[in-house]
């Protein structure tokens, strides 16, 4: 049986990041709400959308600030007649997107543009789930996968995308050399995810990944953009709080980082995994005694010879 979580991950540290209420201001420009890198792979995401030939007639977003808001309306764009959900943990998510996707009312290209959706969602009725950049920051991806699986009708597919292994290799290898505690929990290899994904009940699981290197022009905004895409949910991680001096004893490490190439800008390195499943017909083990969930009863009743199709 696969691994329940990713290796070193605190599950404490990462429930409360990922219920942390958003903050008291109204939402505003969506390039302040989604950290740049999640954009830009929620945008290299939707575009393997283009070899998939299934066409969802539901589909819903996983924590869409996080994920990446623009990746939104590319979604509306590919797939206008079906329907949008949105669904997140956080306090106040939902409806504040809901609000900030909303077409102002004097542009007429948005009247017709249908609304988000954000009611609960019922076992077997998306077509598509779509979860960028989460799954390496759960507290319990085992039981992630099962509320998708649980979610997806037959024949429906998941895409999502998360950190790899090689994510922040350089700021590891600073907070090594200073006997720092790590910088962030050891990131689940995209082999082990695809084990996972058999494991909860997926078929056909396509995993590939990339690096995307992003360099910066001093530490502070290297800092900065880290704040914006996590926390370190290291179960060795420094708990109390640092000093002003060991702030600047980071600030001058982090200098190490610069590369010839890119004109003494900082360099750090992003590995994504993206992976790709659909959900089977559900299928009785025969047995002495067989147990097997009324929903997946149901689906086999209603489909008893539906045939899946190829992407």
């Amino acid at each position: 049986m696969p691994q329940e979580r990713p290796p070193s991950l605190d599950p404490i540290a990462a429930r409360r990041w990922g219920l942390l209420p958003l903050g008291q201001e109204p939402l505003k420009a969506e390039s302040a709400l989604s950290p740049w890198l999640h954009e830009e792979v929620a945008r290299r995401m939707e575009e393997r959308l283009a070899f998939i030939r299934l066409q969802p007639k539901s589909w819903v977003c996983w924590n869409p600030i996080r994920a990446g808001l623009q990746a939104l309306d590319l979604l509306q764009q590919r797939y206008p007649q079906s329907v949008g959900h949105l669904t997140a943990s956080r306090k106040g998510e939902l409806e504040g997107v809901q609000k900030l996707t909303r077409s102002p009312w004097w542009k007429p290209a948005g009247w017709f543009k249908p609304r988000l959706k954000i009611a609960p969602l019922k076992a077997h009725s998306m077509d598509m789930v779509w979860a960028n950049m989460l799954l390496h920051q759960a507290a319990d991806p085992q039981a992630l996968l099962a509320e998708w699986h649980r979610v997806l009708a037959v024949d429906g597919f998941l895409l999502f995308s998360c950190l790899g292994p090689d994510t922040l290799k350089e700021l590891r290898t600073v907070y090594a050399q200073k006997g720092w505690p790590l910088p962030a929990h050891e990131f689940t290899d995209m082999h082990d995810w695809g084990d996972m994904l058999v494991h909860a009940g997926f078929a056909e699981p396509v995993m590939d990944m990339e690096t995307i290197t992003l360099t910066y022009v001093n530490p502070e905004k290297l800092l900065a953009d880290l704040r914006t895409m996590g926390r370190n949910f290291h179960v060795s991680r420094f708990t109390a709080l640092r000093g002003k001096d060991w702030h600047q004893q980071l600030l001058t490490a982090l200098l190490s980082l610069a590369r010839e190439d890119q004109q003494g800008r900082l360099a750090l390195s992003f590995e994504v995994v993206y992976g790709h499943a659909l959900k089977p017909q559900a299928r009785m083990k025969v047995a002495q005694h067989s147990q097997i969930a009324l929903d997946d009863m149901l689906q086999m009743l209603q489909n008893p010879q539906k045939k899946h199709d190829q992407v």
